[in-house]
């Protein structure tokens, strides 16, 4: 049976790749699929699932170390900044 273009086009309409949800870790703040482990990371939830630093030779170890304490002293110092209540604000 011969079917128009346009009938062939409303069917393929719905058929395409659609992007993946994506979340945000909690620690290191990268892109992280929903209900997975962080590959950068290896925390789930707030908790360390994977040690990431164990399967690295000792150079790449170094560096990630370095990374992530640049990363916990970038937030402390962010955190030290007191959020305005709403008293102050008025």
């Amino acid at each position: 049976q011969r079917h128009t273009k346009s009938r062939r086009n409303k069917r393929r309409m719905h058929i395409f790749a659609k992007s993946p949800a994506l979340a945000i870790c909690q620690k290191c703040s990268k892109p992280v699929l929903p209900h997975s482990v962080c590959w950068n990371c290896g925390n789930y939830k707030g908790r360390e699932v994977i040690d990431v630093l164990k399967k690295l030779t000792k150079k790449e170890r170094k560096k990630r170390e370095k990374e992530m304490k640049a990363k916990e002293a970038k937030e402390r110092k962010e955190g030290g900044v007191k959020p305005l209540s709403a008293e102050e604000l008025s």
